[in-house]
């Protein structure tokens, strides 16, 4: 039914006329035999030819383009004699097309489909290496006419076809191992038919013998240590080059002994990769070469090498030192010195090239700790790139514990001369839990607080109170997560 109404849409746009009332005949026609499927040239559309269907009643056929197993129905043709149709605008210069053929009576029944011919798809690539261009081409159905064979013409610069080869019926390729380097060659093949007087072609195929073209640069964007434990590299190609393959290879000790690591293929100019077993504790240096068809290296890029950065510690200061990113393209435009305190890290300082350390000192970071630990990193950003590829590279991260001391005075004097009139204990970091508790001699509490900045004045309600020791208990949780508990005394002396 779908196949009878989508006819019906195709004969009323072609200004068929039909009986629309009394049809009594309800016979389809006798199929046609689809004959020949051949590609002209040099336009590039199929020709298809037929035999017409014996039925006495035949007013036309229709053509249709076969897949997945169904027709689709490409034009319609108002002639009971027409016997050829030519497709234009169809893909098969670039694949394999599928036709079918039926014929229609004046009372619009329609003849089953007709056998299935597809036209020939061939496909040629050159193995500059081995010296060979290799040709592929599906089959050509041997029905009505058995295939005897495939004849392959060729055309070199444009100029005339000559057979360049022929094969048995099954064999679908031919390798040409003689040819000029940088010449464009054009390549037809025919299905020599027996019993018939034509062939069947196929699309034009061509191809350009010339080696590929290889990188005029490789540029090292970055190597960058990520996830804690990983480098991450990046590589970006001259946008020129026919070569997507690449050798990268790694040098982790410094010595010129670089060895191959992976081979990758590059995507849309970039080639990225992330080492994942790298020694974070020693400089790791990369680079990557550009491999044409032979397996041979032809460009390598500048190197890429990690930064590793190191931690000393002695009392309040913490020095940090790394070496210089080495051998990007561009300059090192400066460093800049990362710090997690517990919540992420965060740009602290900017160092400029060629210092290589820094010191800090802990106490002017341990208000921030909100973790069991410090950690540090350090970035490297590059400058003046030939190619505007300015990369980054981060260093590895290294930590630090934190320094929990708690401290608690045990006199002061709220006398209001300025000097050690508040009363409060003195934490190394900010606390993510505080209380605190004071008390008289008699168990009544005079004081209490869970802000760890706020003090204690000596007094209670506004009231001073009389000079003598005063019982505190202290609850905290360090940045660690470890809960502290203590007891002790602080005594109010009074000056005046």
């Amino acid at each position: 039914m779908r196949i009878y109404l989508l006819l019906v849409l195709i004969l009323l746009q072609a200004g068929v006329s039909f009986p629309l009332s009394g049809q009594t005949d309800r016979e389809p026609p006798l199929s046609p035999v689809l004959m020949l499927v051949s590609v002209v040239q040099p336009t590039g559309n199929p020709e298809l030819r037929w035999e017409l269907s014996p039925s006495p009643d035949v007013a036309g056929y229709v053509v249709y383009s076969f897949r997945n197993g169904e027709g689709y129905a490409i034009d319609t043709l108002k002639n009971p004699l027409a016997d050829v149709f030519i497709h234009y605008g169809s893909g098969a210069s670039f694949f394999r097309e599928s036709y079918v053929v039926a014929a229609f009576d004046h009372s619009l029944n329609i003849s089953p489909l007709s056998n299935v011919i597809s036209t020939m798809f061939a496909s040629a690539r050159i193995d500059t290496c081995s010296g060979k261009i290799q040709l592929n081409w599906n089959n050509y159905p041997s029905f009505p006419y058995a295939v005897t064979g495939y004849r392959i013409l060729l055309s070199v610069g444009g100029g005339g076809y000559s057979e360049a080869g022929t094969t048995a019926p099954d064999v679908l390729q031919l390798t040409i191992d003689d040819f000029v380097f940088d010449s464009d060659y054009c390549f037809l093949v025919e299905a020599i038919l027996d019993g018939i007087d034509r062939t069947s072609v196929s699309n034009r195929t061509c191809i350009n013998t010339r080696m590929q073209r290889p990188p005029r640069w490789i540029n090292a964007d970055f190597a960058s240590v990520t996830g804690g434990n990983n480098i991450e590299l990046s590589f970006t190609i001259d946008p020129l080059s026919e070569i997507t393959l690449f050798d990268l290879e790694k040098d982790g000790a410094q010595s010129g002994g670089f060895r191959q690591i992976a081979r990758l293929s590059s995507d849309n100019g970039m080639v990225r990769y992330t080492d994942t077993q790298p020694d974070l504790g020693i400089i790791n240096t990369y680079r990557l070469s550009a491999v044409n068809n032979c397996g041979n290296a032809l460009v390598t890029s500048n190197t890429a090498s990690s930064i590793v950065l190191d931690l000393q510690r002695s009392g309040n200061d913490i020095r940090l030192t790394w070496n210089s990113y080495r051998k990007w393209m561009g300059a090192i435009s400066g460093y800049t010195l990362l710090v997690n305190t517990g919540n992420g890290f965060t740009e602290k300082a900017t160092i400029f090239p060629p210092d290589t350390s820094i010191t800090i000192r802990y106490s002017d970071l341990m208000y921030e700790v909100t973790g069991p630990e410090i950690c540090f990193a350090v970035s490297a950003q590059e400058s003046s790139n030939p190619y505007l590829i300015n990369g980054i590279s981060m260093s590895n991260y290294i930590c630090t514990e934190v320094t929990e001391n708690i401290a608690v005075p045990n006199v002061f004097t709220p006398d209001g001369d300025g000097i050690n009139d508040l009363f409060r204990p003195v934490l190394s970091f900010t606390p993510p839990a505080y209380h605190l508790t004071i008390s008289d001699k008699a168990g009544r509490v005079v004081f209490e607080s869970s802000d760890h900045n706020e003090s204690w004045d000596g007094s209670k309600g506004g009231n001073p109170l009389p000079q003598g020791v005063y019982l505190w208990f202290l609850k905290v949780t360090t940045p660690s997560g470890k809960p502290v508990s203590r007891t002790g005394n602080v005594t109010i002396f009074k000056n005046r």
